[in-house]
């Protein structure tokens, strides 16, 4: 005879290990991410990292050196930033994979889930267990999670 409790948990378990995997997935993939633009003169590259950091700079030609500080600055400045953009961008469609997780764990963390319902039949049998204690807590934890 099967235990429908225990498979619904077994269940939940194996989904929670495949939310995990993805996301460790996603943590490498990010590590890895990078972001390269070229200015529009074609003088420099910059490469970026996932955390905005200078990855690598390449100047293709010596015209920089004839340049204004401020000129220079102005080219260096606009690469940093497209490139920034531009890895910024992949960044928020990777984690738009997760979309609607952070809903399902905050749900899971302050209660309100399908879970709840069926682990209440065993709360109700714990000692000293009050039904109206119990919502009173969960409401102040999901008030307090709100903020």
């Amino acid at each position: 005879m099967s235990n429908p409790f225990a498979e619904q948990i077994a269940q939940a378990m194996a989904d929670m290990q495949s939310e995990l995997a993805r996301a460790e997935a996603l943590q490498q993939e990010m590590n890895e991410l990078t972001g390269s633009v070229t200015s529009k003169d074609r003088m420099v590259t910059v490469k970026v990292g996932s955390q905005g950091q200078v990855v690598s700079m390449t100047f293709h030609t010596t015209a920089y050196r004839e340049m204004a500080p401020a000129e220079l600055a102005k080219i260096l400045t606009g690469v940093l930033n497209e490139a920034r953009a531009a890895v910024g961008e992949q960044v928020a469609e990777r984690i738009g994979r997760f979309d609607g997780l952070g809903e399902t764990l905050r749900l899971n963390m302050t209660g309100g889930t399908e879970l709840d319902e069926i682990l209440e039949p065993l709360w109700a049998m714990r000692p000293g267990h009050d039904p109206e204690e119990e919502r009173r807590k969960k409401a102040d934890r999901q008030e307090e999670f709100r903020g």
